[in-house]
């Protein structure tokens, strides 16, 4: 009796363990059922500043000004059935952390990300983000623009080269930090490491010394040569070492807009992948006539964030940690190793 005991029990051990079994693979059968998404957070670049076609209620309404655009380079994926966009025009690190912070009336984007991960099986979450840091990339330009505004001014080149390993130094734990979260969150919704793709990325140069310097483009030669040369290569150098420490994959876009940068097109501008000075047409009508006047400036175009899209799609679907987005010899922007 003891023996058939003892056998009953190992029985129904075995039972109740497939029961589970089966129970769980029914469990994530339903999560796999869910819509796949790719989830994009950051600050302007990745928002779509510059792209036009803003979604309603990020155009200025209630002082929202993320410019998150139907144009947006996430839009141009192909890597999921579903493509979710919370970057905002301004954002910095801490906006894209757990923090608790506010940046155009919108909370965190991390965690935000934690219910799109719930909505979706978010299979690649791309982050683009420190330009709005301590790099200050947007008061750098207006800095450039200023002096070459003012007669005999001597550029913004000098004072920048100065400052701007300090000023990368600095962006880049809070970078670090942000990244950091964005996996926290994504460990919050119920993720493993291995279940989606995190991909942090770089910047691409908006200006280059062989443009035609206008007031379409009123920035120095050697001010435009020093963002091109020194100042983007060195941001991208320091996001690579951000995500080497924390694990993620790295797309460098430093060299993704190289010959196709705002004003480079001459009377052509059909072909530029970066906007000219752009003056925002709900400033002029009095929506908001001041520091949104020209924010979509130097950023990708429409254009640009197709191409770019076409490279992030070749690059999530490799297998390899890092690339860089480089026009090919068909003229779209690909991902290279």
């Amino acid at each position: 009796m003891r023996r058939t005991g003892i056998i009953g029990l190992a029985l129904a051990a075995v039972l109740i363990g497939a029961i589970l079994a089966v129970g769980a693979h029914f469990s994530d059968s339903r999560q796999d059922d869910r819509a796949t998404a790719i989830v994009t957070l950051g600050d302007s670049a990745a928002a779509g500043e510059g792209a036009g076609d803003y979604e309603p209620g990020t155009r200025g309404e209630n002082g929202n000004w993320c410019h998150r655009s139907a144009n947006a380079l996430v839009h141009h994926t192909s890597v999921a059935d579903r493509k979710v966009n919370l970057a905002c025009s301004g954002a910095d690190a801490v906006n894209v952390s757990l923090a608790d912070t506010t940046h155009h009336t919108e909370r965190s984007q991390a965690r935000r990300l934690v219910d799109v991960a719930g909505r979706y099986r978010v299979t690649t979450v791309v982050v683009q983000v420190g330009a709005d840091d301590d790099p200050a990339f947007a008061e750098s330009m207006i800095t450039c623009v200023l002096e070459w505004l003012i007669p005999f001014g001597q550029g913004c080149r000098d004072d920048l080269e100065a400052e701007w390993p300090g000023r990368l130094s600095a962006m880049a734990p809070k970078v670090e930090n942000a990244v950091n979260d964005v996996a926290t969150a994504m460990s919050e919704a119920g993720y493993a490491k291995d279940d989606y793709s995190l991909v942090l990325m770089s910047y691409a140069s908006p200006l280059t010394e062989r443009m035609d310097t206008t007031v379409e483009c009123p920035v120095e030669p050697a001010d435009a040569r020093f963002a091109r040369t020194v100042a983007v290569p060195q941001l991208s150098a320091a996001l690579r070492d951000v995500a080497g420490r924390t694990g993620v994959r790295f797309l460098d876009l430093s060299r993704a807009t190289e010959g196709r940068e705002a004003c480079s097109g001459g009377d052509r501008p059909s072909t530029e992948w970066q906007n000219r000075l752009t003056v925002s047409p709900e400033s002029l009508i009095g929506v908001d006539f001041g520091p949104h006047l020209v924010q979509e400036s130097f950023h990708p175009n429409a254009r640009g964030h197709r191409q770019l899209g076409r490279c992030v799609t070749e690059f999530v679907n490799s297998d390899r940690a890092s690339a860089a987005c480089v026009i090919g010899s068909d003229g779209n922007l690909h991902a290279r190793w």
